[in-house]
């Protein structure tokens, strides 16, 4: 009995010890996190809970790789199901043989808990054969010190728990040994062995299982393992606005504009830094990264914590003027940010749903208007926002000269029309992209739709200049627009640009302007589906699908542009290796299209490479910018896949049906 109450207060002290150790370093976090700016609008609650079941639960994106996804949920329902265990053997310091109330002593349970000791003990091995073997890229930026050490940490926690069942079935014969099949193989490694040897190495298995659990929970607040309790806050917090939109800054009244120390995040952007897994598929699926660019989407998140950790105790103790680098310049580079195409690539893989883009354009923000330091082909496209509404610096077309030949209402002629076709700068200013402004416009009228156009009194919707962090700029280009359009009474819009889709759908109505907001192939596929459309001349093509960036991650639309394609007689259709949630950008996303691509592969010759990949002739995209990109690349590389707009395609099959 003195024994028994001597191993209970040793176990209360060192308890007491590693959970103070644990929530003093975890306060201090918390803190942190709290040093960033509010209030941050959430999602609403039934979306967050099922985010949490899909992507927590569920381990929705981990999954998508399946070696790394199935260790992990190995890991995780095991450390779920194994925490009973944990309960036990802290309840056994008290009370010898002690289990669980009702379930504890159930063979059933029993078999259970041996089934996910193995299935843990299967994905440390699956875990060590990517390290050793495969070494994929993504694990090329971890610290190997402390990956080792986690795994060695949780071999050991599963390691000492066989052992300790096992010998207390010697020992005890315990009524849960008779559903227990592992931890009988393991007691039967003592078989003949003297009681008193089995009693040590029982001893020693518990004491060495709850030493290293305790020593786990205290080190978890210090490592990339820190997610295990982050991850689902993370979740639970997310923001409330959609993923193509960016947040709205009060220009004429912030102390600030854009960020350029570490505190001047919000606090969800911190919590981001923290919940981070450091597990490299936001890098891995980077098409910057990928060409040999010095983007890094974990390296943001790791590098802000280490900052955030390093300033961050002496700004919550008050000091002033905390000693630290430049944000942009120093930790990271002017190109490091340039580089970044507002893809949305790094946010859709990661499993803790983190922000990178969101982060990336407060810094841009913080360059472009606090300091005026913007790549001089950027700066020529801001300029020419500025004076003449669009980025298309040199441009000599008129903004309707597309029209020529076609019959389209004007608005400002005082045409009214159901419609409004917001044509974009892009289509209008880029002959390349007239046909299918005029593909458009014929499938529309031959479904009787009733559309019109503003023509020069459409400007740019403020997109580039809005991803190049010149937010003022956006801001007087959305309310001139919004003026404009409240003057027509415009209340639907149809568009066959992506970036005008989001921003006129998900960003005008931070700043009042609401509509009904259609991409081409939305409507074009509904329309189809009514029968107003009916195609019918064959297409003798094999078409793959290139899914642009603001239309598949921004907006999840997918299926419309196919169900497009696949209504079109003869047409055979394939997909790329990286399509659809996974698909690889053109190169031309956060306003990159200015920037001249210098440094490793251009990333629209590598996707043209994937095109190539699938012997298509024809590659089908429902984006002018995509059009001008994917043209220029095949140019370049000699490709013989022509690129085509889905309008376009469609309408050559309502042509060859009428002749």
């Amino acid at each position: 009995m003195e024994i028994t109450l001597l191993r209970g207060a040793a176990v209360l002290l060192l308890l007491a010890v590693a959970a103070g150790i644990a929530v003093r370093k975890l306060l201090l976090i918390y803190r942190l996190i709290r040093l960033g700016s509010g209030p941050v609008p959430l999602a609403p609650l039934g979306v967050r809970l099922r985010d949490l079941v899909v992507q927590v639960l569920a381990h929705s994106k981990v999954l998508r790789r399946p070696a790394s996804g199935i260790l992990h949920f190995f890991i995780f329902w095991g450390f779920l199901v194994l925490l009973s265990t944990i309960v036990q053997a802290f309840g056994e310091a008290f009370v010898p043989g002690w289990t669980l109330p009702v379930i504890g002593a159930a063979p059933w349970f029993a078999f259970l808990q041996d089934v996910f000791i193995v299935l843990v003990l299967v994905g440390i091995g699956i875990a060590l054969w990517l390290r050793l073997a495969v070494r994929p890229k993504r694990l090329a930026g971890q610290d190997p010190v402390g990956a080792y050490m986690i795994l060695g940490l949780i071999t050991g926690i599963m390691v000492t728990l066989l052992l300790s069942r096992g010998t207390a079935i010697v020992l005890d014969a315990p009524r849960w040994a008779a559903g227990a099949e592992v931890s009988r193989v393991v007691a039967g490694w003592f078989a003949g062995a003297a009681r008193g040897t089995v009693g040590v190495v029982a001893a020693v298995s518990w004491w060495a299982h709850l030493l290293i659990i305790l020593y786990f929970l205290t080190w978890i607040p210090e490592g990339k393992h820190l997610h295990l309790i982050t991850l689902v806050p993370n979740i639970l917090l997310r923001k409330a606005r959609p993923r193509g939109a960016l947040a709205l800054l009060d220009v004429e009244h912030a102390d600030r504009l854009g960020a350029s120390r570490v505190e001047h995040f919000t606090w969800k952007d911190n919590l981001d830094v923290f919940a981070c897994m450091e597990c490299g598929r936001c890098t891995e699926v980077c098409p910057a990264n990928s060409t040999g660019k010095e983007l890094d989407p974990r390296r943001l998140h790791t590098d802000l914590r280490k900052q955030l950790t390093k300033v961050g105790p002496a700004l919550l103790a008050g000091a002033g003027d905390v000693p630290r680098p430049a944000l942009v310049g120093e930790v990271f580079s002017e190109a490091f940010l340039w580089q970044c195409l507002t893809c949305g690539a790094c946010v859709e893989e990661c499993p803790a749903t983190n922000e990178h883009i969101d982060k990336i354009v407060e810094m841009r923000r913080h360059l472009a208007m606090e300091e005026a330091r913007v790549p001089e082909t950027m700066a020529d496209a801001l300029r020419s926002l500025e004076a003449r509404g669009h980025p298309f610096r040199g441009a000599g077309l008129a903004r309707d000269a597309w029209a020529d030949g076609v019959a389209v209402k004007r608005l400002p002629a005082g045409e009214r029309a159901e419609w409004l076709l917001w044509v974009g700068c892009a289509a209008a200013l880029n002959e390349r992209n007239h046909a299918p402004l005029q593909a458009l416009v014929r499938l529309l009228q031959a479904a009787r739709l009733d559309v019109g156009i503003l023509g020069d009194e459409e400007a740019c919707t403020g997109d580039p200049a809005r991803r190049m962090g010149n937010e003022y700029l956006f801001q007087t280009l959305a309310r001139q627009n919004i003026e404009t359009l409240t003057a027509y009474g415009v209340t639907k819009i149809v568009t066959l640009c992506p970036h005008c889709y989001n921003t006129l759908r998900h960003e005008y109505p931070q700043l009042g302007g609401r509509y009904e907001v259609w991409h081409h192939t939305q409507l074009l596929a509904r329309l189809i589906d009514e029968g107003r459309i009916r195609p019918g001349g064959a297409a003798a093509s094999t078409i793959t699908f290139h899914d642009p960036c603001y239309l598949g991650r921004h907006n999840g639309e997918y299926d419309a542009p196919r169900r497009v394609l696949g209504a079109i007689p003869g047409a055979k259709t394939v997909e790329m290796a990286q399509c659809r949630e996974r698909s690889f950008c053109c190169g031309a996303g956060g306003g990159l299209y200015w920037l001249e691509d210098r440094v490793g592969q251009r990333v629209s010759h590598v996707r043209t490479s994937h095109v190539a990949a699938t012997g298509a002739q024809v590659v089908a995209t429902a984006c002018p910018f995509c059009m001008l990109m994917l043209e220029d690349a095949a140019a370049a590389t000699e490709s013989t896949a022509r690129p085509l707009d889905v309008a376009e395609l469609l309408d050559r099959s309502l042509a060859e049906e009428r002749h």
